[in-house]
């Protein structure tokens, strides 16, 4: 088995909305860093990145769709035209020269790719990634281009591999759902709060597929202020029914970790436990089911300063097979960032609770979630 590699470069960081933006790569930087002061991450693991094409790009996105952006980011795009594409709105504003700092983080995800289905590796990690909110014609939620599902059209036609998508943040995984939603070469598995409260407000159990992908699209819409227990129960018992149903033969996941309880965009409850619990899950299936085949990316996580760095590291750690670390966060690291933090800065691996709210719904939560699940596993086992 070869050593996974870690596809970082600091013009990965210039996917920047603007300075008030809460998607932040800032986060990126802090986690590669994290990685390297606690020597878990060497030089020798990183590979750069490359570029994704036009051609690659137009595997999931429409042409007018490219050339929209490349306009928008020089700032010749017509008012109208931006409001069609979802450009230049709230959540997804333009700025100079997106086209290139974008396709980059596509290009990443590819690099990642190419280094597992070339037999250079057999588990890849680009945290760059993972914006799953990306149309085939239009942005959406921080996302321009959905490198996640360019990536993986890339697996399907390239390398003709059935894959398993997993996608673990808070928010649905619409934009990769809807690109694959009438096949049955990919199957998109996606645990996430329920879109009664939260964008993009998609992703209930009905949404399951159509024609020859009917059944193809899992979703486990968890309630409001789920914890720990409740998430990791149905994620362990769905996920492995769902990998033994299909058959795939990579994974890929998306690994946000916005449905952490300090997350200032959500409205889980979960803490560090779980996101130390989910990559070393993954990583079991993907031994045991796709001969070691993973490639992971990041997504969603707005507190940049105490959850992204610490979750987002378990990720890295769990495909090189290490538990997780216990006790204080490497000196050097907290010595970089602890003063410029507006917050109280983490100073272990492992999240302190002393803020953690109690959740007075506990029971009646679960019992929700409980009965969301049996459905799940009804669709799984119909299939």
């Amino acid at each position: 088995m070869t050593d996974p590699v870690y596809i970082y470069d600091e013009a990965l960081l210039k996917y920047r909305f603007n300075s008030t933006h809460p998607f932040n790569q800032m986060r990126l930087k802090m986690t590669t860093d994290l990685l390297m002061a606690s020597g878990h991450l060497k030089q020798s693991d990183i590979v750069k990145p490359r570029e994704a094409t036009d051609e690659e790009l137009e595997l999931v996105h429409k042409k007018d769709y490219i050339e929209a952006v490349k306009l928008a980011g020089k700032g010749e795009l017509p008012e109208d035209k931006l409001e069609n594409y979802g450009l230049d709105t709230e959540d997804t504003p333009s700025f100079k020269d997106m086209h290139d700092k974008s396709r980059m983080l596509v290009g990443a995800t590819l690099t990642a790719v190419e280094a597992v289905m070339e037999g250079r590796c057999d588990k890849a990690l680009n945290l760059s990634g993972g914006l799953h909110h990306g149309f085939s014609g239009r942005a959406g939620g921080f996302c321009i281009y959905n490198d996640t599902a360019v990536a993986i059209e890339y697996l399907r036609t390239k390398y003709n591999k059935r894959v398993l998508y997993i996608d673990t943040d808070a928010h649905h995984g619409d934009g990769v759902q809807w690109i694959f939603y009438h096949t049955n070469e990919v199957m998109t598995y996606s645990i996430h709060e329920t879109g009664r409260y939260l964008f993009p407000g998609t992703g209930s159990l009905t949404e399951r597929g159509t024609e020859e992908g009917f059944g193809y699209a899992v979703n486990l819409p968890i309630d409001a202020f789920t914890e720990d227990d409740s998430f990791l129960s149905i994620f362990k018992e769905t996920l492995e029914a769902a990998i033994i149903k299909f058959k795939p033969d990579v994974i890929f996941s998306q690994n946000g970790v916005d449905a952490h309880f300090r997350d200032p965009m959500t409205h889980l409850s979960l803490t560090s436990r779980t996101f130390e619990e989910i990559p070393r899950f993954v990583n079991e299936m993907a031994d045991k089911y796709t001969d070691g085949k993973w490639i992971a990316v990041g997504g969603g996580g707005y507190n940049i300063w105490q959850v992204v760095p610490r979750m987002w590291a378990q990720v890295w750690l769990a495909m090189n097979s290490q538990k997780a670390p216990r006790g204080r966060l490497p000196e050097s690291y907290m010595a970089q960032y602890q003063k410029k933090c507006p917050v109280d800065f983490p100073i272990n691996w492992e999240d302190a609770l002393d803020d953690y709210m109690d959740i007075p719904r506990r029971d009646e939560i679960n019992e929700k979630n409980r009965s969301m699940m049996s459905r799940a596993m009804l669709h799984l086992e119909q299939q």
